[in-house]
């Protein structure tokens, strides 16, 4: 899985150098593996999370990367991610906090990952062994938007159908009105 880490810039005098992520429990610091991110910044692993460094970000910029977890816990169900920034002038930035605190700490909502369907048989066979699969593991829930069409690979296509409807129909009602209102010769 991957996860990107927006750390949105909060100082007008100085720039990010420094995010320090601690790992919910059930995420190993040998689990993450450095993605993409600022130009010279490299990931460290701590022993409760990792860190990821480098020259400061220009000043209002905020410091985006991406990491790889190779595993997220399968019984959870949502994942609480401990931050600290560290400003080129020293200052800490603390995103630590439970839900509702003044510095609340990222939380993210897993969901189960939907499990392939099988093709149903026409008879079932008396030497089906059963399966010994792994569970599957949990992935980022999806956003509302993706729900209400069924995620990415749903309805993505029912917006663009009711604006070709809603497109034809108002067509249809101007030449439709044109017809019958032009006089006859």
């Amino acid at each position: 899985m991957t996860m990107t880490v927006n750390a949105e810039a909060e100082s007008d005098s100085a720039g990010v150098k420094e995010v320090r992520v601690v790992l919910p429990e059930g995420i190993a610091p040998t689990q993450v593996a450095w993605k993409s991110g600022p130009a010279g910044w490299a990931l460290t692993p701590t022993s409760d999370g990792f860190s990821v460094a480098g020259k400061a970000v220009p000043v209002g910029r905020d410091a985006k990367f991406s990491v790889t977890v190779a595993q997220l816990p399968t019984n959870a169900t949502t994942l609480s991610f401990k931050v600290l920034m560290t400003y080129s002038d020293g200052r800490i930035d603390r995103w630590i906090g439970a839900t509702g605190d003044a510095n609340p700490a990222p939380v993210v909502k897993v969901k189960a990952a939907a499990t392939p369907s099988a093709a149903p048989s026409a008879s079932p066979s008396p030497s089906a062994a059963p399966s010994s699969a792994a569970p599957p593991s949990p992935a980022v829930s999806p956003s509302p938007y993706e729900e209400a069409i069924g995620g990415e690979d749903g309805l993505w296509w029912v917006v663009p159908a009711i604006v070709v409807v809603l497109v034809a129909g108002a067509a249809w009602l101007a030449f439709g009105r044109r017809r019958s209102s032009a006089p006859e010769a």
